[in-house]
């Protein structure tokens, strides 16, 4: 399962009453190191980068599993992307990419072919 979740947040998303907020502390609380790479960026972002990135490959098979798991989710990337006003990209499973709207040439060579093939490299081949 990607999320820990509290009882009270089901019943707010039955209810459909469940904010932004809400669901971000969910993702924090269950996706620890996912979410402080999430932090580290928005901290870059809001002491005025516009572009920024994080390559650290994560220390155990955990770490990586709550990588890919905030990677492949377009709910958990669309509700930070809200928040913060930026927009959230992925290379392989470990390079992580914010950009504000001001970036819009480098979140394009992000995301291109050319950037995800200069990106391989042999510690990543199990990524």
């Amino acid at each position: 399962m990607s999320l820990t979740v509290p009882e009270e947040l089901v019943r707010k998303a039955h209810d459909g009453a469940m904010t932004d907020d809400e669901f971000l502390s969910c993702v924090q609380s269950s996706l620890p190191y996912a979410w402080s790479v999430v932090e580290g960026l928005v901290k870059q972002v809001q002491s005025g980068s516009d572009a920024v990135e994080d390559g650290t490959v994560p220390p155990d098979d955990k770490a990586w599993g709550e990588l890919l798991r905030f990677a492949a989710s377009d709910s958990m990337r669309g509700a930070v992307e809200r928040k913060y006003g930026v927009k959230v990209a992925f290379q392989n499973c470990c390079k992580t990419g914010m950009f504000t709207s001001n970036a819009e040439n480098e979140y394009k060579e992000f995301v291109s072919p050319r950037s995800q093939i200069l990106n391989q490299k042999p510690e990543l081949l199990n990524c």
